[in-house]
């Protein structure tokens, strides 16, 4: 099964240049940019990602991101089978950031660290077998009781 992904617009500054989207962690020790939008963002409700304080992911192409400042602070906790993602953590602060060390193309980082957002609806909900009974998922993105098989966007 397949999700079909909406492709953001990009936003435009008063140049008519793409407008970079910045991330940080929480006490800015941690900076980022994105040179272009995300396509793709989703939500997981797997015990891990709630445990860590993430749940809404953005997808990122590694070729758009870059560290502003705060490399160094990052740390990195693997993962343990059966999930994908390691997930980086700012020292400093204990912000979750994603996935922002590693090596693969795509990737997801948590969409509450992007200082300027763009407008794209979450595509998907995953690991919904696994979320609280108290909570009620509010949007119609598709459900998945695992990890979806995501089409290209």
């Amino acid at each position: 099964m397949s999700v079909e992904v909406g492709i953001s617009r990009l936003k435009q500054n008063a140049k008519g240049k793409e407008t970079m989207i910045d991330g940080r962690c929480c006490c800015g020790a941690v900076r980022f940019q994105l040179k272009r939008p995300p396509k793709l963002m989703g939500t997981c409700h797997c015990s891990r990602c709630r445990r860590l304080g993430i749940a809404t992911f953005a997808f990122v192409r590694r070729e758009d991101f870059a560290f502003v400042s705060g490399e160094a602070s990052v740390e990195v906790y693997a993962p343990e089978a059966p999930y994908r993602y390691t997930r980086s953590f700012c020292r400093r602060c204990g912000t979750a950031l994603g996935e922002l060390i590693g090596d693969a193309e795509t990737f997801p980082v948590n969409v509450n660290c992007l200082e300027n957002p763009p407008a794209l609806s979450n595509a998907f909900h995953e690991f919904v077998a696994d979320k609280p009974g108290w909570y009620e998922i509010a949007d119609a993105a598709p459900q998945f009781p695992g990890h979806p098989e995501l089409a290209d966007g």
